[in-house]
């Protein structure tokens, strides 16, 4: 999965030399978290809504409120924010990203074409809903988690089987953290041919070094909101 797929194109920017208030209003009237700062057209930095809290005066302060509106109309966006934002390319892996995200640990990335400029954001959600997309959940696939040998061509056996049950595969995921020594842990989303998936379940389980882990349909009804 590339970023150029996921990212945000219509982005919101502001001048380096705009106020911080000005900033926080537009923001908070767009119901964003980040903003792009450029300068003469050039991406110079990235402000957020947490540079702007660490900007604003302390409720304990002893200014008046007209002392604080001043002091926020005279600030600008290039004393708070961070410069050098951190980014990646259009053509990179939306895999990459989150991995930078992870590790950086920020809610966001800057996206630039060959030439440093800015075309694009990519949030945290935007990750999720690629990584979403990918897996098949939302269309009601059905998924077989099972346990096997780490040795290679172990899940084409697997998939052998599905073919031959005319299951249709989604998404194939592969971990090892999670599974027991010299085993890998696989995550198979299919639409079972016709929904049935007794007899494919049973011919899976009777597969010598293979174990099934859970099988099923998530229930996506009712899902916990905040």
């Amino acid at each position: 999965m590339l970023i150029k797929d996921w990212m945000a194109t219509t982005v919101l920017t502001v001048d380096a030399s705009t106020s911080v208030m000005r900033a926080g209003r537009t923001m908070k009237d767009n119901k964003i978290r980040r903003l792009p700062v450029v300068s003469h057209g050039k991406l110079v930095g990235i402000i957020t809504d947490r540079d702007l809290k660490e900007a604003s005066p302390s409720s304990k302060t002893e200014m008046d409120m007209h002392e604080m509106y001043y002091l926020l109309s005279e600030m600008k966006v290039k004393d708070v924010m961070s410069a050098n934002p951190v980014s990646l390319g259009q053509d990179d892996t939306l895999e990459k990203a989150a991995l930078v995200m992870l590790n950086e640990t920020i809610s966001g990335l800057v996206i630039i074409d060959d030439d440093g400029n800015l075309v694009g954001l990519l949030s945290e959600s935007d990750v999720l809903r690629g990584f979403i997309h990918a897996t098949g959940i939302q269309d009601g696939a059905f998924q077989i988690v099972m346990d096997m040998s780490d040795k290679g061509g172990t899940v084409s056996q697997v998939i052998d089987i599905l073919r031959q049950n005319r299951a249709r595969v989604l998404s194939i995921l592969t971990s090892f953290d999670d599974a027991p020594t010299g085993s890998k842990r696989v995550s198979i989303r299919i639409m079972p041919y016709n929904g049935e998936v007794d007899d494919l379940i049973k011919e899976l389980g009777a597969m010598e070094g293979y174990n099934i882990v859970s099988q099923g349909i998530d229930d996506l009804k009712n899902l916990p909101k905040k």
